[in-house]
């Protein structure tokens, strides 16, 4: 197994697409960061204006914890794209290619190649999210330096720095489980289809359809809710409240836990049965 899955490892990263979302993560971040930098915090004392008058801050609060904190917000709106290119591409890729009754005919079960390449999409997945993080947060942390970090999500609320850390770190791992989810949704299309662009597509159509009726305020929506997946992909958020809500966690990774396993249970039995033309 673990030869199948190092073999899956070599074939994902020489393939070109694999590497987009590195690249664009790559030229994004440090631009963005270089920018918010040069900007110096201006729409940050524009917030914190009224409490001015009444706290004292000692310090900074525009460093390096609150520009990455800020990457975290404004770029995950575009990874699930960007994991997708190589999710979609697992098993659609070797109908693509042309190449699925020759792996097949190899002296090994589909299962094993099922899991191989689900191993690969997993790997991916927590490499590239774990790249974004060491890429946003070391920068900037380069750039601007640590301090405490002001979260300015209903309310304000501000960590002390020594207790910061610890919290991007879990944040991270908690991202790369929800991210799982929609490479998950997307291995799954991949089984249906002969051609990489439809699971890229139809996994971007479900996730924005789900996130619309996820953040849209409606009364009809919120009896839906509770059963997309998308209702519970912030949970990497809950990790910067204080106090931290472990058991809403808890509770959101289960769900997350639960759906991927669905994707892929029902992606493995479409695999088995696959009548393979070519």
């Amino acid at each position: 197994m673990g030869r199948l899955v190092y073999y899956e490892l070599i074939k994902t990263f020489l393939k070109k697409r694999t590497y987009i979302g590195f690249l664009l993560v790559a030229v994004v971040v440090p631009l963005i960061e270089v920018a918010m930098k040069l900007e110096g915090g201006r729409f940050l004392q524009y917030t914190t204006r009224s409490l001015q008058q009444d706290f004292i801050f000692v310090g900074t609060l525009f460093n390096g914890w609150f520009v990455a904190h800020s990457m975290m917000n404004s770029l995950w709106v575009h990874i699930p794209l960007l994991i997708s290119f190589v999710a979609g591409d697992q098993l659609a890729g070797e109908a693509t290619a042309g190449t699925y009754r020759l792996i097949l005919i190899r002296p090994v079960s589909r299962t094993r190649i099922f899991l191989s390449k689900y191993s690969t999409t997993i790997l991916y997945t927590v490499i590239f999210v774990f790249f974004l993080g060491a890429l946003s947060i070391g920068l900037a942390l380069i750039l601007l330096g640590a301090g405490d970090l002001i979260i300015l999500q209903r309310g304000i609320l501000v960590l002390p720095g020594n207790d910061v850390a610890w919290r991007f770190l879990v944040g991270y791992l908690l991202a790369a489980w929800a991210m799982l989810t929609i490479a998950s949704l997307a291995f799954l299309f991949s089984s249906f289809v002969e051609n990489a662009i439809g699971p890229i597509i139809a996994t971007l159509g479900v996730n924005m359809i789900f996130l619309m009726i996820t953040v849209i305020p409606v009364e009809l929506f919120g009896k839906i809710k509770p059963y997309l997946f998308t209702n519970y992909m912030n949970v990497w958020q809950k990790i910067f409240e204080d106090p931290v809500p472990w058991q809403d966690i808890g509770s959101s990774v289960a769900a997350l836990g639960g759906y991927s396993l669905a994707f892929v249970l029902a992606a493995w039995l479409i695999f088995r049965r696959k009548d393979i033309l070519s």
